[in-house]
C-alpha cells in the first residue's frame, strides 16, 4: 500500500512568544504562532501583500528550547506535519482547527534581529542551528533521526 506525505516547511516570523506548558505526565509542549508573507502583482499590475498565520506546536526538548530562545518577531524555519483537531465551541457548534506539529525548528537571523535576547550562543540552539523533535505524545512514533548538531560558540560565529 502506498503511503502519503504530510510535510510542511515554513519560514516566517513569530507572532508571539512561545507558551510553554507541561502535561501531568511531565511532557513539555510549546505553542506559538508563525506568520508567513508573500507579495504578488494582480492582473492590473497592482502589488499585494498577503500574510498567513500558522499555529505551531512543539513537544519535548524542542518545546523547551523554543520557549527559551524564540521570541516575538524572531525569524524561524519550521518543518513538520499538519494536523487537524475537531472540537465543540461554547455554543455547541462543531469546529476544526489546524496546527503544525514541529519536527524541526531553526532559528534564523542575527542576534539583533527581531528582538532576540542575544544569549543563543550556547547549547544546541545557537542561531542557525536546529532543534529536532525529541519526543512525541503519539505511541509508536519513530524518534530516530539526525544526530544533534555540534555545539556552536561565539568563536564560531564570524560577526
Amino acid at each position: 500500500m502506498a503511503r502519503g506525505v504530510n510535510k510542511v516547511i515554513l519560514v516566517g516570523n513569530l507572532g508571539r512568544d512561545p507558551e510553554l506548558n507541561y502535561l501531568p505526565s511531565g511532557q513539555s509542549v510549546a505553542k506559538f504562532s508563525l506568520a508567513t508573507s508573500r507579495s504578488y502583482k494582480d492582473k492590473n499590475g497592482e502589488q499585494h501583500d498577503e500574510t498567513e498565520w500558522h499555529n505551531i506546536v512543539a513537544w519535548g526538548k524542542t518545546a523547551e528550547i523554543c520557549a527559551q530562545y524564540l521570541s516575538k518577531g524572531r525569524q524561524a524555519y519550521v518543518d513538520g506535519r499538519i494536523q487537524s483537531r475537531k472540537w465543540e465551541d461554547r455554543e455547541g457548534g462543531k469546529r476544526t482547527s489546524y496546527e503544525i506539529i514541529a519536527d524541526n525548528v531553526v532559528l534564523l537571523g542575527g542576534r539583533g534581529e527581531g528582538g532576540g535576547s542575544g544569549g543563543e550562543s550556547h547549547s544546541r540552539s545557537a542561531p542557525g542551528s536546529s532543534f529536532d523533535q525529541g519526543s512525541s505524545p503519539e505511541p509508536g512514533f519513530d524518534q530516530s533521526g539526525p544526530a544533534s548538531p555540534a555545539e556552536i560558540t561565539d568563536d564560531d560565529i564570524p560577526f
